[in-house]
């Protein structure tokens, strides 16, 4: 089956538990479709670059998956109409990186960077 990750973003007035209970919900979905949740990982709230919908921030969520593309398009469905949901991104990948997401590591562990120029 194909491998994906999605991220989606849920309305900042969102409590923790409820952010986190639409994870639990979107990965149901994908399950009872017939795919597989390889890792989910709620990332926080985060301030936005721009506003969407009246909302400066939003809790964001990350998601990878081993599912045919019935499922996803499913789920994806059922975010588009979900009114907590503001955006979603899904993208196809060959494999899946093993640990924890950019998003989750500690700056030290991210590696070295370019130095800035001045």
């Amino acid at each position: 089956m194909p491998l994906y990750e999605h991220v989606f973003i849920s309305r900042q007035d969102l409590s923790n538990t409820q952010a986190e209970g639409l994870v639990e919900h979107f990965s149901t979905v994908i399950t009872d479709n017939g795919g597989t949740i390889v890792e989910s990982e709620y990332w926080g709230v985060k301030t936005m670059a721009y506003k969407i919908n009246k909302n400066r921030k939003g809790h964001y969520a990350f998601l990878r998956t081993d599912a045919p593309s019935e499922a996803v398009q499913e789920m994806e469905r059922l975010m588009r109409l979900h009114e907590d949901v503001m955006r979603v991104l899904t993208v196809r990948v060959d494999e899946h990186e093993e640990g924890p997401s950019v998003q989750m590591q500690k700056r030290d562990e991210r590696g070295d960077r370019r130095e800035r120029r001045p």
